[in-house]
């Protein structure tokens, strides 16, 4: 089992949404990401080549939430995912456009 930390920037990204929104990314974070959250998946990616405005150890993953991303990094020793940011990604943009 992975510990989950949010980034202060994160959780101000967190707090920009609305309440439904926020428990909803909290509880698919907590359920996606405790367990494997280097599997890719249908929801679940490797970024490649991504250089995130944020600081971060590569490499740098992206969860799918509806209409919002979380981007994180994971440290294997530790057993921690690092969530650095959380946007909202409207149709037609890409995951560049959104940072």
């Amino acid at each position: 089992m992975y510990l989950i930390r949010l980034a202060f920037d994160a959780l101000n990204d967190l707090r920009k949404f609305p309440a439904y929104h926020r428990r909803r990314i909290l509880d698919e974070i907590e359920r996606q990401l405790s367990h494997e959250p280097t599997s890719s998946t249908r929801n679940r990616k490797l970024l490649v080549n991504l250089v995130p405005p944020w600081e971060a150890e590569p490499p740098i993953w992206e969860l799918r939430i509806e209409e919002f991303r979380v981007f994180y990094d994971v440290s294997e020793e530790e057993k921690t995912v690092y969530v650095r940011a959380m946007r909202r990604k409207p149709a037609g943009l890409s995951t560049e456009d959104i940072l």
